[in-house]
């Protein structure tokens, strides 16, 4: 049976870390300010030292409370294309008490509003919520939790809706002072960016 929103966000202010789909797989999600929580989280997934977790909002409205120099292309871009497949890389506040890997000395938070409408409901009681695939990094994303290994863990809590359909990764846009860059093309295009900011350029590397 499908957990409530209410269950999930007390297993997550109870310290546990939780299984929740997103578009296109499950993922973890633990409290952002919990650095036992984050911390845990990495570990489960063999993450090696100065890996950074993606952190959900849910609204634009959260952003200025965790993202600094919130320029209009930012702003255009989040307007378009939030809730849904686009990550931000911005530059997080100075006062925030968080650690989300990486002990802050990236000076980068990976940021986005999802449009899954169980996680979202979380986020607007729960506030932002580090977030990394169950799926190790370089492998598909992990579209059910029937053999879901880390379930058995007994830190962690399963939300489960069944199998969840396949479908493209987040683009991911890098934003800094000077330039905008799209690190990773997926659901959304350049093409598509590139209406709202027009200066921003692709990486090299960036692929679907």
């Amino acid at each position: 049976m499908e957990p409530s929103v209410d269950q999930a966000l007390e297993w997550i202010r109870s310290g546990f870390i939780v299984v929740a789909p997103l578009e296109h797989g499950y993922v973890y999600l633990v409290d952002a300010f919990s650095h036992d929580g984050v911390r845990a989280m990495h570990a489960l997934r063999g993450d090696t030292l100065g890996i950074t977790a993606q952190v959900l909002v849910g609204s634009t409205d959260t952003l200025a409370g965790i993202a600094r120099d919130i320029s209009p292309e930012v702003h255009a871009m989040m307007k378009a294309f939030w809730p849904g497949l686009l990550t931000l890389n911005l530059r997080p506040q100075r006062w925030l008490s968080w650690d989300l890997g990486d002990d802050k000395e990236l000076d980068i938070v990976s940021v986005r509003v999802p449009s899954e409408d169980f996680v979202l409901a979380l986020l607007a009681k729960s506030g932002p919520l580090a977030c990394a695939s169950v799926a190790r990094a370089g492998a598909p994303p992990i579209l059910t939790t029937v053999d879901l290994i880390s379930s058995k863990n007994e830190l962690v809590r399963v939300c489960d809706f069944g199998e969840l359909t396949a479908g493209p990764l987040t683009s991911v846009v890098s934003v800094n002072e000077t330039e905008t860059t799209l690190l990773r093309e997926g659901a959304i295009t350049l093409e598509e960016l590139s209406a709202y900011v027009p200066g921003i350029s692709r990486l090299n590397s960036a692929n679907s």
